[in-house]
């Protein structure tokens, strides 16, 4: 069985995350999503619209994905393909080169995003 695995906020779920998401599984036969806990995203800077126990379960729901963890830091990673026999690390495009280091643990696949759309663009849209 190959096992993949995929980090992110996901706050506003729209129709990039799911495409991520379903392109993700694609890849292989298991799907871990890793999802930014409320702490993390505030020593990134970052504030949700919803908390992470509604987000977790919104990606939980969706069907391609068959577990959800916690991202509590940057440094997890590695200790997160180990602990689950991840075979393959996918995260969006604009990360490109900066999981590189994790090719010594799996292999490494950088998708596009989908263009028009962003959690960003939407809360932006929503301030108008």
């Amino acid at each position: 069985m190959k096992k993949v695995i995929t980090y992110g906020t996901f706050d506003l779920f729209h129709y990039g995350h799911l495409r991520i998401l379903e392109r993700a599984k694609a890849l292989g036969d298991y799907l871990v999503v890793a999802v930014s806990t409320d702490e993390f995203n505030a020593v990134k800077g970052k504030k949700c619209s919803y908390p992470y126990e509604h987000r977790s379960k919104i990606v939980e729901a969706i069907k391609c994905v068959d577990e959800v963890i916690p991202e509590r830091n940057w440094d997890q990673k590695i200790d997160d393909i180990k602990r689950n026999d991840i075979d393959i690390f996918v995260i969006g495009e604009d990360w490109k080169g900066k999981f590189d280091f994790l090719k010594e643990f799996c292999e490494v696949v950088y998708l596009t995003r989908t263009d028009n759309i962003s959690t960003t663009q939407i809360k932006e849209e929503i301030r108008k």
